[in-house]
């Protein structure tokens, strides 16, 4: 089936690398103690000489070797990945919340990329972008067949240097180009508001090492503009994920002091752990813990957490442990399903790898991989109904992704959903033909954010006008 839009999460520019990912980040290279296939080894010597003496033209041997070690990673899964130089440098670049390019958050349609939205004050801001123009042009490259990753990489560069980007703007169908000068962007992953009186909001757009402080910080402003909140919103819509640690200091900012946060298992000793709500398993370093500067109201206030296709990893993690230790309400729509954790492991000063070292598991033991979560109260995006959802990419529709030891279930759950995509696509055309202001999804946090109304409706117990369109997929009965 031809899939006319694809949207994996939004992304920022330079985030990319670590999209959809929960990464420890604190280990290091060790020697491999396993032992080696001899004869494969010979076999791949033997295929790298008769490429370098009998291939017709000239091969790089670098490049060879390197394409040789992406590919071997590659095949394991989609969370896997080898970083050279560069891709090593824009991945710490993404979970620091720094780095050097035009300030746009992502998606793909069509095989061009999406402008979702214009990082607020970015060149990309400045120079006019809107929300749903189309990039078909990167300089003289046409985006037409590059990967998301290939396109983000020829947007980076050095600061101070000049990007063209030819952009196709369909509310007025035309196409034009548009000069940018790169220049180090900050993303913020935090965002938050007094909604109303007595309510707030506050908006994670994904797991970053600044997330915490900053999330510690916002809350402390909410709390000085209203002391006495009566609830709380944790939106984490669309949230890609992120750093393990930041995913346990979020949720220990609201549970009970050491009770279990996430827990692990992998083949390394290291791998199986319990993470728990205490500041040794989320300081990244020595230091004073940021979480004691939150108000101690924070840990008895009503919450409701906003989750939907688009929740992954680290944002699932959060989710998870709210929900199992009833500590919040889960809304929205069903959760993006990544249950792996990946370990970075430096292999020199400037290359390393990424690779998937355990499942994780909420405080009540459930693994959400390839599954994701289910909120206790389904809503949808409008008050028409979750009509694009369908179309989202989740973890079980990834090439290679982890199964979650249902094989059955996992089947029936991706016929569900093809048939659910081809609705939705007949949906979208329709909805092409309206006027752009109609076809706009409302601002998150913003008087028109139906999810968000229906959350504080919750939160002062008043009528919820619950999913139209969404259904708990149930597991089938297994055969004796």
């Amino acid at each position: 089936m031809g899939q006319k839009l694809k949207i994996a999460g939004w992304v920022s520019l330079g985030v990319l690398a670590g999209a959809l990912t929960t990464v420890s980040l604190q280990t290091v290279a060790r020697n491999a103690a396993a032992p080696l296939p001899l004869e494969e080894l010979q076999q791949l010597a033997a295929v790298f000489s008769l490429i370098k003496t009998d291939y017709v033209e000239p091969v790089d041997e670098k490049k060879l070797i390197t394409d040789a070690i992406s590919g071997m990673v590659s095949s394991l899964d989609p969370h896997s990945q080898y970083f050279d130089k560069k891709s090593y440098k824009e991945f710490r670049e993404g979970t620091s919340g720094r780095f050097v390019g035009v300030g746009i958050e992502i998606s793909q349609e069509d095989g061009l990329v999406k402008v979702v939205s214009p990082i607020e004050g970015s060149p990309a801001d400045r120079a006019g972008l809107k929300t749903n123009d189309l990039i078909t042009r990167i300089d003289d490259t046409a985006v037409k067949g590059l990967t998301l990753n290939e396109a983000v990489k020829r947007m980076r560069g050095e600061p101070n240097t000049k990007v063209i980007l030819t952009i196709f703007r369909k509310d007025e169908n035309r196409s034009f180009p548009v000069t940018i000068v790169r220049e180090e962007i900050k993303t913020q992953s935090v965002k938050g508001k007094v909604v109303e009186p007595g309510y707030a909001w506050v908006r994670l757009s994904q797991f970053q090492e600044r997330s915490v402080e900053d999330f510690v910080k916002k809350i402390g402003d909410i709390y000085k503009q209203e002391p006495n909140l009566k609830g709380l919103v944790l939106d984490l819509r669309n949230d890609p994920g992120g750093l393990l640690d930041a995913a346990v200091a979020i949720s220990a900012a609201f549970l009970p002091e050491n009770v279990t946060v996430v827990s692990t298992d992998g083949q390394l000793a290291e791998s199986k752990y319990t993470f728990k709500a205490s500041p040794e398993h989320y300081l990244r370093r020595s230091g004073a813990d940021p979480l004691k500067r939150l108000p101690e109201a924070l840990k008895k206030v009503p919450l409701v957490v906003l989750v939907n296709e688009g929740s992954a990893s680290a944002s699932e993690i959060v989710a998870g442990a709210l929900q199992d230790h009833k500590r919040a309400t889960l809304m929205g729509s069903q959760t993006f399903g990544k249950g792996s954790v990946q370990t970075v492991r430096p292999l020199g000063p400037d290359t390393g790898l990424k690779i998937t070292t355990a499942r994780y598991y909420t405080p009540s033991g459930r693994s959400i991989q390839a599954k994701g979560i289910l909120p206790d109260v389904l809503v949808d995006e409008t008050p028409e109904g979750d009509l694009f959802a369908a179309l989202r990419t989740r973890e079980a529709d990834l090439d290679k992704h982890l199964s979650n030891g249902d094989g059955k279930e996992e089947k029936r759950q991706q016929d569900e959903r093809a048939k659910a995509r081809d609705a939705a696509l007949k949906r979208l055309e329709e909805e092409a033909k309206k006027p752009p202001a109609e076809r706009k999804l409302p601002e998150y946090g913003s008087a028109e954010d139906f999810q968000l109304m229906q959350a504080l409706n919750q939160l002062k117990g008043r009528p919820v006008m619950v999913s139209k369109t969404l259904a708990e997929r149930k597991e089938e009965p297994k055969e004796n």
